[in-house]
Protein backbone atom coordinates (compact mmCIF):
# COMPACT_ATOMS: atom_id res chain seq x y z
CA UNK A 1 0.00 0.00 0.00
CA UNK A 2 1.80 3.30 -1.03
CA UNK A 3 1.49 5.83 1.22
CA UNK A 4 -0.62 9.15 0.57
CA UNK A 5 0.96 12.06 -1.78
CA UNK A 6 2.78 14.27 0.96
CA UNK A 7 1.48 17.75 -1.14
CA UNK A 8 -2.02 17.09 -1.74
CA UNK A 9 -2.58 15.44 1.97
CA UNK A 10 -1.20 19.20 3.32
CA UNK A 11 -3.29 21.06 1.07
CA UNK A 12 -6.56 18.82 2.28
CA UNK A 13 -5.72 20.03 6.08
CA UNK A 14 -4.84 23.29 5.46
CA UNK A 15 -8.31 23.71 3.60
CA UNK A 16 -10.16 22.05 6.70
CA UNK A 17 -8.38 24.19 9.20
CA UNK A 18 -9.28 27.18 6.89
CA UNK A 19 -12.64 26.76 6.51
CA UNK A 20 -13.21 26.33 10.32
CA UNK A 21 -11.16 29.25 11.00
CA UNK A 22 -13.26 31.26 8.84
CA UNK A 23 -17.16 30.05 9.78
CA UNK A 24 -17.44 27.86 7.11
CA UNK A 25 -17.45 25.13 9.15
CA UNK A 26 -18.62 24.55 12.51
CA UNK A 27 -17.60 20.98 14.06
CA UNK A 28 -18.02 18.27 12.11
CA UNK A 29 -20.55 19.15 9.99
CA UNK A 30 -18.48 19.41 6.43
CA UNK A 31 -16.10 17.14 4.58
CA UNK A 32 -13.40 17.92 2.07
CA UNK A 33 -11.68 15.74 -0.50
CA UNK A 34 -9.04 15.62 -3.52
CA UNK A 35 -8.84 13.58 -6.51
CA UNK A 36 -5.12 11.89 -6.91
CA UNK A 37 -5.42 10.06 -10.06
CA UNK A 38 -8.53 7.30 -10.38
CA UNK A 39 -8.60 7.63 -6.62
CA UNK A 40 -9.47 10.32 -4.32
CA UNK A 41 -8.58 11.52 -0.39
CA UNK A 42 -12.04 12.42 1.87
CA UNK A 43 -11.95 13.33 5.21
CA UNK A 44 -13.16 10.94 7.69
CA UNK A 45 -16.63 10.83 9.34
CA UNK A 46 -17.20 12.63 12.41
CA UNK A 47 -13.87 14.43 11.79
CA UNK A 48 -13.58 18.20 12.99
CA UNK A 49 -12.08 20.63 10.31
CA UNK A 50 -10.12 22.64 12.74
CA UNK A 51 -8.39 20.12 14.01
CA UNK A 52 -8.07 17.71 10.89
CA UNK A 53 -5.01 15.52 11.10
CA UNK A 54 -3.57 13.45 7.85
CA UNK A 55 -4.43 10.41 9.82
CA UNK A 56 -8.17 11.65 9.29
CA UNK A 57 -7.80 11.17 6.17
CA UNK A 58 -9.54 8.12 3.75
CA UNK A 59 -7.89 6.90 0.22
CA UNK A 60 -10.56 5.48 -1.86
CA UNK A 61 -10.63 3.71 -5.41
CA UNK A 62 -13.50 4.94 -7.98
CA UNK A 63 -15.53 1.83 -6.59
CA UNK A 64 -15.23 3.16 -3.41
CA UNK A 65 -13.36 1.08 -1.67
CA UNK A 66 -10.77 2.27 1.09
CA UNK A 67 -7.55 1.49 0.08
CA UNK A 68 -5.44 3.45 3.19
CA UNK A 69 -6.58 5.43 6.02
CA UNK A 70 -8.02 3.23 9.45
CA UNK A 71 -11.27 5.46 9.87
CA UNK A 72 -14.60 5.12 7.98
CA UNK A 73 -14.63 7.86 5.40
CA UNK A 74 -17.51 10.61 5.37
CA UNK A 75 -21.09 9.79 5.24
CA UNK A 76 -21.05 12.04 1.96
CA UNK A 77 -18.67 9.95 0.44
CA UNK A 78 -21.19 8.78 -2.37
CA UNK A 79 -21.74 12.56 -3.36
CA UNK A 80 -17.77 12.63 -3.63
CA UNK A 81 -17.52 9.61 -5.83
CA UNK A 82 -20.47 10.81 -8.07
CA UNK A 83 -18.71 13.92 -8.48
CA UNK A 84 -15.79 13.01 -9.95
CA UNK A 85 -16.93 10.31 -11.59
CA UNK A 86 -19.12 12.73 -13.56
CA UNK A 87 -17.11 15.75 -13.70
CA UNK A 88 -13.36 15.28 -15.22
CA UNK A 89 -12.48 19.08 -14.49
CA UNK A 90 -13.35 18.37 -10.38
CA UNK A 91 -10.25 17.88 -8.55
CA UNK A 92 -11.42 18.70 -5.10
CA UNK A 93 -15.06 19.22 -3.58
CA UNK A 94 -16.21 20.79 -0.47
CA UNK A 95 -19.21 20.29 1.06
CA UNK A 96 -20.30 22.81 4.58
CA UNK A 97 -23.30 23.84 6.26
CA UNK A 98 -22.27 27.41 6.13
CA UNK A 99 -24.60 29.83 7.96
CA UNK A 100 -25.81 32.04 4.85
CA UNK A 101 -25.63 29.07 2.44
CA UNK A 102 -27.66 27.15 4.20
CA UNK A 103 -29.92 29.77 5.29
CA UNK A 104 -30.86 30.23 1.39
CA UNK A 105 -30.83 26.76 1.02
CA UNK A 106 -34.17 26.47 3.04
CA UNK A 107 -35.59 29.62 1.14
CA UNK A 108 -34.79 30.17 -2.56
CA UNK A 109 -35.19 27.29 -5.32
CA UNK A 110 -31.83 29.04 -7.01
CA UNK A 111 -29.36 31.88 -5.99
CA UNK A 112 -29.33 34.16 -9.32
CA UNK A 113 -26.16 35.58 -10.62
CA UNK A 114 -26.26 39.29 -8.79
CA UNK A 115 -22.70 39.68 -8.90
CA UNK A 116 -20.10 39.21 -11.56
CA UNK A 117 -17.90 36.84 -9.23
CA UNK A 118 -20.38 34.17 -9.66
CA UNK A 119 -19.39 33.64 -12.83
CA UNK A 120 -16.69 31.81 -11.04
CA UNK A 121 -19.21 29.45 -9.99
CA UNK A 122 -20.73 29.12 -13.53
CA UNK A 123 -23.24 32.12 -12.84
CA UNK A 124 -26.75 31.34 -10.78
CA UNK A 125 -26.47 28.56 -8.04
CA UNK A 126 -29.60 26.13 -8.62
CA UNK A 127 -30.92 24.63 -5.09
CA UNK A 128 -31.03 20.53 -5.33
CA UNK A 129 -34.68 19.41 -3.69
CA UNK A 130 -34.16 17.98 -0.02
CA UNK A 131 -33.24 14.53 -0.17
CA UNK A 132 -31.62 13.07 3.47
CA UNK A 133 -28.24 12.75 3.78
CA UNK A 134 -25.59 10.29 2.66
CA UNK A 135 -27.75 9.16 0.04
CA UNK A 136 -27.92 8.44 -3.81
CA UNK A 137 -30.89 9.81 -3.96
CA UNK A 138 -29.30 13.17 -2.62
CA UNK A 139 -26.14 12.45 -5.01
CA UNK A 140 -28.86 12.50 -7.69
CA UNK A 141 -29.90 15.58 -7.13
CA UNK A 142 -27.24 17.34 -6.37
CA UNK A 143 -25.34 15.95 -9.46
CA UNK A 144 -28.18 17.43 -11.87
CA UNK A 145 -28.10 21.06 -9.93
CA UNK A 146 -24.40 20.83 -10.59
CA UNK A 147 -24.76 20.16 -14.30
CA UNK A 148 -23.03 23.70 -16.46
CA UNK A 149 -22.10 25.13 -13.01
CA UNK A 150 -19.05 24.46 -10.10
CA UNK A 151 -21.01 24.84 -7.06
CA UNK A 152 -24.58 23.86 -5.73
CA UNK A 153 -27.32 24.49 -2.74
CA UNK A 154 -28.62 21.72 -1.04
CA UNK A 155 -32.32 22.38 -0.16
CA UNK A 156 -32.30 22.35 4.03
CA UNK A 157 -28.80 21.25 4.06
CA UNK A 158 -25.83 23.38 2.98
CA UNK A 159 -23.27 23.75 0.08
CA UNK A 160 -20.93 22.51 -1.80
CA UNK A 161 -17.97 23.60 -4.70
CA UNK A 162 -15.75 22.02 -6.74
CA UNK A 163 -12.57 23.43 -8.00
CA UNK A 164 -9.31 22.09 -9.43
CA UNK A 165 -7.67 21.80 -6.13
CA UNK A 166 -8.68 21.68 -2.21
CA UNK A 167 -7.31 25.48 -1.91
CA UNK A 168 -9.51 26.62 -4.93
CA UNK A 169 -12.46 24.68 -3.54
CA UNK A 170 -11.97 26.78 -0.67
CA UNK A 171 -12.40 29.55 -2.25
CA UNK A 172 -15.22 29.29 -4.43
CA UNK A 173 -17.22 28.00 -1.12
CA UNK A 174 -15.96 31.73 0.42
CA UNK A 175 -17.29 33.43 -3.23
CA UNK A 176 -20.89 31.15 -2.48
CA UNK A 177 -21.62 32.50 1.11
CA UNK A 178 -20.71 36.12 -0.16
CA UNK A 179 -23.10 36.09 -2.85
CA UNK A 180 -25.87 34.46 -0.70
CA UNK A 181 -24.60 37.13 2.14
CA UNK A 182 -25.16 39.87 -0.09
CA UNK A 183 -28.12 38.65 -1.70
CA UNK A 184 -29.62 38.33 1.73
CA UNK A 185 -28.98 41.73 2.62
CA UNK A 186 -30.32 43.26 -0.62
CA UNK A 187 -33.08 41.30 -0.53
CA UNK A 188 -34.05 43.40 2.96
CA UNK A 189 -34.04 46.37 0.71
CA UNK A 190 -35.71 45.41 -2.40
CA UNK A 191 -35.67 43.04 -5.28
CA UNK A 192 -32.41 42.38 -5.55
CA UNK A 193 -30.96 43.50 -9.64
CA UNK A 194 -29.55 40.26 -11.32
CA UNK A 195 -27.07 40.36 -14.19
CA UNK A 196 -28.10 39.11 -17.86
CA UNK A 197 -26.59 36.49 -20.07
CA UNK A 198 -25.09 39.56 -21.99
CA UNK A 199 -23.82 41.05 -18.73
CA UNK A 200 -22.04 37.59 -18.23
CA UNK A 201 -19.88 37.64 -21.31
CA UNK A 202 -19.09 41.21 -21.07
CA UNK A 203 -17.49 40.53 -17.29
CA UNK A 204 -16.08 36.90 -19.48
CA UNK A 205 -14.51 39.06 -22.04
CA UNK A 206 -13.02 41.86 -19.87
CA UNK A 207 -11.92 39.06 -17.16
CA UNK A 208 -10.10 37.66 -20.69
CA UNK A 209 -8.56 40.91 -21.57
CA UNK A 210 -7.18 42.23 -18.09
CA UNK A 211 -6.08 38.94 -16.87
CA UNK A 212 -8.35 39.77 -13.77
CA UNK A 213 -7.63 38.22 -10.43
CA UNK A 214 -3.66 37.43 -11.89
CA UNK A 215 -0.82 39.51 -10.35
CA UNK A 216 1.07 41.03 -13.13
CA UNK A 217 4.15 43.03 -13.62
CA UNK A 218 3.52 47.00 -13.96
CA UNK A 219 4.09 48.25 -17.12
CA UNK A 220 5.60 51.67 -18.56
CA UNK A 221 6.17 54.12 -15.73
CA UNK A 222 2.84 55.69 -15.54
CA UNK A 223 1.02 56.69 -12.53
Amino acid sequence: MQAMPTDVVRELVATAHAAAATGLVVGTVGNVSARIGDHFLISASGTRFDSLSPAQLCELDCDGNVVAGTLRPSSETGLHRAIYRSRAEAGAILHTHAPWSTALACVLDELPCIHYQMLALGGAVRVAPYRCFGTDELAAVTLAALEGRRAALMSNHGAIVFAESPAAAFEAMQVLEFACRVYWRAAQLGMPRVLDPQQWQEVAAQVQRLGYGVTHPRRGRGR
